[in-house]
């Protein structure tokens, strides 16, 4: 069925890590224009743009496991870069996977106190934006340096 629906969009399996890093911008655009509409007290635009951020942060998770799990079989990506950028690439992935768990805790509560509390909302808000805005980067960072910078061999 995903073979079928990706084939329909002219996308092969290979095609989803890039897929996910378009996601993973897409949402760090909505999160920033979010941020900007509530600071300028449109409340009903900054809805829109954190639930579809949600929805397209949703779409990417299932994307990458769907990609690791039935594609890779839980095989990991090789890095191949060599020498001083190694440490620095394995720095942001496990900074970024850490807050990427985070941030799955975070969000759904998150939203939740938007409808319910609006003041609770507002303080943990304040931790929630800046680190999944930090996961919604640094994945396309990680995207950047494993599959184009430094490209798996095979």
């Amino acid at each position: 069925m995903v073979e079928s629906f990706l084939a329909a969009c002219g996308l092969a399996q290979d095609d989803l890590p890039t897929v996910n890093a378009v996601l993973n911008s897409t949402c760090t655009v909505l999160l920033v224009l979010g941020y900007r509409f509530i600071r300028r007290g449109r409340i009903r635009a900054h809805m829109t743009c954190m639930l579809t951020a949600t929805g397209v942060s949703a779409l990417f998770l299932a994307s990458y496991l769907y990609y690791h799990f039935a594609v890779r079989h839980g095989e990991p990506t090789r890095f191949s870069g060599t020498d001083w950028v190694r440490p620095i690439y394995f720095t942001i992935l496990i900074s970024h996977t850490i807050l990427a768990a985070v941030v799955a805790l975070l969000v759904p509560i998150t939203i939740v106190l938007g409808f319910l509390a609006p003041s609770r909302h507002r303080r943990l808000a304040r931790w929630t934006l800046p680190i999944w805005l930090y996961v919604s980067v640094t994945g396309v960072i990680v995207y950047w340096m494993l599959y184009r910078l430094y490209p798996p061999a095979g």
